[in-house]
């Protein structure tokens, strides 16, 4: 395919939109960040949580995503591929059929891969808690470790700290993997 530029981008938001499909890439308050593909037990964590969120998603009360999908949180300088997340019914507005999520997601999960530890606990969290993300996981695929975090008063408060679990307040559900 041969991809035609008439004029240069003038904006990271621009960078951003022109990458070829399925490049792993984010855009957090206007700086590109870059990964390789997933590390095999991350994308066997994954895995096993995406086959129980579909679950939840056979209930009728949300739709289930998983990366590479890109989450426009602004249109200006915020773009994310989360490894997992949820939109409700209630939300299901911010859902573009014919393109992406434009708006915050109800529900995230963060799988850690080497060299991303940092981005996902500190960086995207707060990226996460500015936007009002109810729900926030963070899986360490090494030891399974869970770490969930719940929206209160504008900022994030450690739910549930568990091994090989998700349980999920908002989701009123829960996970093993």
């Amino acid at each position: 395919m041969k991809i035609v530029i008439d004029s240069p981008p003038r904006t990271m938001m621009e960078v951003y939109k022109m990458l070829p499909e399925g490049t792993l890439a984010e855009l957090v308050d206007n700086i590109l960040y870059m990964s390789p593909s997933p590390v095999f037990n991350h994308h066997n964590v994954g895995k096993a949580i995406l086959r129980k969120l579909l679950e939840f998603e056979d209930t009728g009360k949300g739709s289930i995503f998983s990366a590479p999908f890109d989450v426009y949180l602004d249109e200006t300088q915020n773009a994310v591929q989360p490894d997992l997340f949820v939109v409700l019914n209630a939300n299901r507005h911010i859902i573009d059929t014919k393109g992406h999520i434009h708006g915050v997601p109800d529900l995230i999960i963060e799988i850690l891969s080497p060299g991303n530890e940092k981005h996902d606990l500190v960086r995207k969290k707060a990226l996460y808690e500015r936007f009002g993300v109810k729900e926030y996981w963070i899986v360490n695929p090494d030891n399974k470790l869970a770490m969930g975090f719940a929206l209160r008063d504008k900022a994030y408060q450690l739910i549930a700290e568990d091994v090989g679990l998700v349980k999920s307040t908002l989701l009123q559900a829960s996970f093993t993997f």
